[in-house]
């Protein structure tokens, strides 16, 4: 199995995704993150991620004479490899993408149906922002990115911090600049 049929599938997506932040979670914890997926898939799920590399046991203890594992996820194998993604149609990067997006949606109704909203508060946000960017401008910003986001990646869990998921979707748009409203030529706005 690639590494991009093993981690792009949209409930081990869901499920990696409940590992974020440096979790280590047994399959009961991820049950009751995860209510909404069948045991039997959940369980299967895992087996794969373990199977994969991902998803490593770090601890067993004995419940009630069955063997409760808990896992945490290498991050290190939690990527699709280059190759992999060279190799997938425009058909595969779109059900991966529609996975990605559908796990935020799931977060992010999660967050909704904790009830007393207030995105401000909560530190909640999403937004869009357009740039002009020739190409190394474009790898300096993913690189500044990176630079900021490195530090807090290796943050362990402590009194008073709390997990965060932060997604990012990154695109080209269109080369060609349009005039802005409002602005448009005195001939064009005769016609």
């Amino acid at each position: 199995m690639s590494s991009a049929d093993l981690l792009l599938h949209p409930i081990r997506l869901r499920v990696l995704r409940c590992f974020l932040g440096d979790r280590a979670l047994t399959t009961t914890e991820l049950r009751q993150e995860l209510a909404d997926v069948p045991v039997a898939s959940l369980y299967r799920h895992v087996a794969r991620l373990v199977k994969g590399g991902v998803l490593a046991v770090v601890s067993e203890r004995q419940v009630r004479g069955a063997v409760e594992r808990t896992y945490v996820l290498r991050t290190s194998a939690a990527t699709v490899n280059p190759k992999d993604v060279a190799d997938m149609t425009p058909d595969q990067h779109r059900q991966a993408f529609l996975a990605f997006i559908a796990g935020l949606v799931g977060d992010f109704d999660r967050y909704l149906a904790g009830g007393d909203v207030d995105l401000y508060r909560d530190g909640v946000s999403y937004n869009m922002a357009g740039m002009w960017l020739d190409e190394d401008e474009r790898r300096e910003l993913a690189r500044e990115i990176i630079t900021v986001l490195q530090p807090r990646l290796a943050n362990a869990p402590k009194a008073g911090r709390k997990r965060w998921v932060l997604g990012t979707v990154v695109l080209p748009g269109d080369d060609a600049p349009r005039p802005r409203r409002g602005r448009a030529k005195k001939a064009d706005r005769e016609r």
